[in-house]
């Protein structure tokens, strides 16, 4: 067990390091939190860029790298990537007492994580539109009370009012039930992805109470690439943000704008929304 502890924690290192972040309570979380609970029974078939390898059951420091685990490899539903959903973690900065809407829990291992940071105190709401998994994430998080899994779609309402909203799937846009439940200061973290090929991640955020609702601070973090978020996958919608991303720049994005015209700063336009490279 010392010796597993130990690995956990040098995972953690070097899933921070790649991340770019010192942040101590998302270390600790990913030093602390067993990801082979999370990600069903062994064997595990794992993935990284030189390709597929199997992490025997008896072994599950092999989980304890910053790699794909594969979840349901016939539907292409991973446990992503550490390193991403760390900068996506630290850039969200999820605090202890908040609300956490996460959609596409998977079999639960980020909604731990997520729960470590928010602590006994805060609140996550996890949505998980498989029905197998989310029983199976259902059981892995019983010892979290703080957490309740939901077996529907989180691109559909009623949503509660959440302090972060997490989204571990792609969508074309960021449905207005997502915005709509955002606090005050509330954040929006999702994958923005055309039909084919990777999108970006992107982080929007409200600026407190005295500041116009419906315009959000907003920036692209990393490059990305998800399954596809159910419900949240208009064609028309990923058709521009195809183009957009053909055309680059989404580094230069810096706003998300709701319910207004889009203007020359904008970078992509969709029904309702669209991102500029103006700064809110």
């Amino acid at each position: 067990m010392a010796d597993l502890a130990r690995q956990r924690a040098a995972y953690a290192a070097t899933v921070a390091a790649r991340a770019g972040t010192r942040d101590e309570a998302l270390i600790r979380a990913f030093a602390t939190v067993p990801r082979e609970r999370y990600c069903g029974p062994g064997p595990w078939l794992v993935m990284d860029e030189t390709g597929f390898d199997t992490v025997p059951a008896d072994e599950p420091a092999g989980l304890c790298q910053d790699v794909l685990v594969a979840l349901r490899p016939e539907a292409g539903i991973n446990n992503g990537e550490p390193s991403l959903h760390a900068l996506c973690l630290a850039a969200a900065a999820p605090r202890p007492g908040e609300r956490v809407v996460q959609v596409g829990t998977g079999g639960g291992y980020y909604t731990a994580i997520l729960a470590e940071l928010v602590g006994p105190g805060g609140r996550i709401d996890a949505y998980e539109v498989d029905p197998d998994l989310a029983a199976a994430a259902a059981r892995a998080l019983a010892e979290h009370p703080q957490v309740a899994v939901h077996a529907r779609s989180g691109a559909a309402p009623p949503l509660p009012e959440a302090d972060l909203i997490y989204v571990s799937a792609g969508a074309a846009e960021p449905l207005a039930v997502w915005l709509d439940a955002l606090s005050e200061t509330g954040r929006l973290i999702l994958p923005l992805t055309p039909e084919r090929g990777g999108g970006g991640m992107l982080l929007a955020g409200r600026r407190g109470p005295d500041a116009a609702a419906d315009i959000l601070d907003a920036r692209f973090l990393s490059r990305a690439a998800f399954i596809p978020c159910l419900g949240a996958r208009d064609p028309a919608a990923a058709a521009r943000l195809a183009a957009a991303f053909a055309r680059g720049g989404m580094e230069r994005v810096r706003s998300l704008h709701r319910g207004t015209a889009p203007d020359e700063s904008a970078w992509v336009a969709g029904e309702g929304w669209w991102l500029s490279r103006r700064a809110a």
